[in-house]
């Protein structure tokens, strides 16, 4: 589909020290600047922040040894990581990732290889990392939910050389062992140790730390994170040292993160999302990370309260399911300031989560490829579906630049919707060992997201959809995650998945699967109704179809494929509100 072609202008803003490009022709540059404080604000608020000991040197422009190594100088004995009982200083965290690296020696890793880390969160995941980073070799974490097949895939592809797994996933690991695979050496994390493998524990405490670090580069890669596509292979997004620096340099700006914060997170460390922003944020602050097994929701007050935690990082399931939790007196006895994730939710919904739990919600828009997306500020009032402005950096000479594009990559008009492109230095250089899909998403150093959305005349971006999920109706573009959106705030519904399906006339119908709350019942009708009183008429679904639960990736990701073939099939449970005589006011 194409969303227009004209040519335009580019304007230009300095943004937070560093500088940020939004092309399109009627945001003028001096506006965008002015919603930003000044040079002087962001010296002083990075006066403490982890940076190169050069000062013409970039600030991003770190390795994570170095950068690691810094933030140990500094706060040697200061707790960074709490995990269960256990307080990691940064000093002792600095030595284990020593101790790790030359362990990893002994077993034949150097630089540029691969090792998988079959792990939950844990010190063990955090140590195994930064080890790797530090000998130059690339850590490949595996989704702890994967089954053999799945994991296989990315021991293969990634050609790793060894695997470490916890003894809780030994099922899948051990038929990774058993099978025909790059993988020369086996490592086991936990008490049990099957033949074969070697103890981490044991051998970590036996090793002799790395006392030399070898030629790394900020540009070399330090993780491969596969991204689960809902129609493909997984893909191996290389995320490099630089992209690392940058992420925890930015978040901790964005977040006005000093030593004194904790941050929390229960989120997976095999997602960038805890690792982009609690792990290297509350490094590049000098601050302190919580972190949690799992979300839980009937524990999450409680958590953060006993933890002191000040900044939490979400994903947008949480939010909602926090909401509909029955009221407790720890959501409130808690020091939670800010909360940062995404998506954009209703301003309705941002202010009773504010209200409720007496903090503040900041909402964002990134994704693996590159964590420098938009966000919005701390202070600002929030603007109905944004995801605030283009992120930037302390660094005046880090350029940062949001386009929204039409099918031959030209910038569109403001408030025309296109694809969403980034470009800056915290972009990925592409798909592991996939030239074909790498060539697809980087042109001319822009990275395509796949992602539609606009940006208004003040820079604020947007998000519509992804491109492949946008439902055409009677000459509309419908957001399905609007649509979505607005039926699971409805008290019985638990979740919902917005599918296009073929109309008799040509284009697409609305349909939408539901999932309820246990112990409810909802008559299709009311979500009709419930969807005719908050959206526009051409958006209110025609199909409704309840399920127990949605079919998803491995990363949890809805199978929209799977959905939309599914509804090509004819369902004697569909609910057609046309059918049923349903008039829309």
């Amino acid at each position: 589909m194409k969303w227009g072609s004209t040519h335009l202008n580019d304007t230009k803003g300095q943004t937070l020290g560093g500088t940020c490009r939004i092309l399109a022709r009627s945001i003028p540059s001096d506006d965008i600047a002015g919603h930003y404080p000044t040079h002087r604000e962001i010296d002083q608020s990075m006066a403490e922040f982890i940076r190169p000991a050069n000062p013409s040197q970039p600030q991003w422009q770190m390795t994570m040894a170095e950068f690691l190594d810094q933030a140990a100088a500094r706060s040697p004995d200061k707790v960074w990581l709490h995990w269960g009982n256990q307080r990691i200083t940064y000093a002792a965290f600095q030595k284990g990732t020593k101790k790790a690296a030359g362990l990893f020696k002994s077993l034949g890793v150097g630089t540029g290889d691969t090792v998988c880390v079959f792990l939950p969160n844990g010190p063990e995941f955090l140590t195994c990392w930064f080890g790797l980073a530090r000998l130059g070799a690339l850590c490949v974490p595996i989704n702890t939910a994967y089954k053999h097949d799945e994991a296989a895939y990315l021991v293969e592809n990634a050609g790793a050389k060894v695997l470490i797994a916890h003894e809780s996933l030994m099922e899948v690991a051990e038929a990774l062992h058993q099978g025909r695979s790059t993988l020369e050496h086996y490592v086991s994390v936990g008490a049990d140790t099957p033949e074969g493998w070697l103890n981490f524990s044991d051998a970590l405490s036996k090793s002799l730390p790395l006392t030399e670090l070898p030629g790394v580069a900020p540009q070399d890669g330090s993780m491969l994170v596969y991204t689960s596509g809902t129609t493909g292979r997984p893909k191996g997004v290389i995320v490099t040292h630089e992209m690392y620096v940058a992420s925890g340099q930015g978040f901790a700006t964005w977040t006005q993160a000093t030593a004194d914060d904790s941050f929390f997170t229960c989120l997976p460390l095999f997602h960038a999302n805890a690792q982009y922003y609690s792990t290297m944020g509350s490094m590049a602050a000098g601050a302190s990370i919580i972190m949690e097994g799992r979300f839980s929701a009937s524990q999450f007050w409680e958590q953060v309260g006993a933890s002191g935690a000040t900044i939490v990082n979400f994903i947008g399931m949480m939010l909602p399911v926090l909401l509909k939790q029955p009221t407790v007196k720890a959501e409130r006895a808690h020091n939670v300031r800010l909360f940062y994730g995404s998506p954009s939710f209703p301003l309705e919904t941002l202010a009773e989560f504010e209200a409720r739990f007496n903090t503040t919600l900041i909402i964002g828009f990134a994704l693996t490829e590159s964590c420098y997306g938009t966000i919005e500020r701390i202070g600002q009032p929030h603007r109905s579906g944004t995801a605030g402005q283009p992120r930037w950096h302390p660094d005046p000479r880090f350029k940062n630049e949001l386009r929204i594009a039409d099918d031959q990559g030209e910038p569109v008009d403001s408030g025309a919707v296109g694809e969403i492109l980034l470009r800056s230095p915290a972009v990925m250089p592409g798909y592991w060992q996939d030239p074909e899909r790498t060539a697809e998403a980087l042109q001319d150093g822009w990275l395509h997201t796949g992602d539609l959305g606009w940006v208004d005349g003040d820079g604020y971006l947007y998000f519509m959809d992804r491109q492949k999920d946008v439902i055409r109706r009677r000459g509309e573009n419908i957001s399905s995650q609007e649509v979505e959106s607005i039926i699971k705030e409805h008290p019985k519904v638990a979740d919902c998945a917005a599918v296009p399906v073929p109309a008799e006339l040509g284009e697409e119908e609305v349909k939408v699967y539901v999932v309820l709350q246990p112990n409810v019942t909802l008559p299709p009708e009311d979500v009709i109704h419930w969807c005719a009183d908050r959206l526009a008429r051409f958006k209110v679904p025609r199909y409704v179809e309840f399920r127990d639960d949605l079919p998803r990736t491995p990363t949890m990701r809805v199978r929209k494929d799977v959905l939309r073939t599914e509804s090509k099939e004819a369902n004697p449970n569909v609910f057609d509100r046309e059918a049923a005589g349903i008039k829309l006011k």
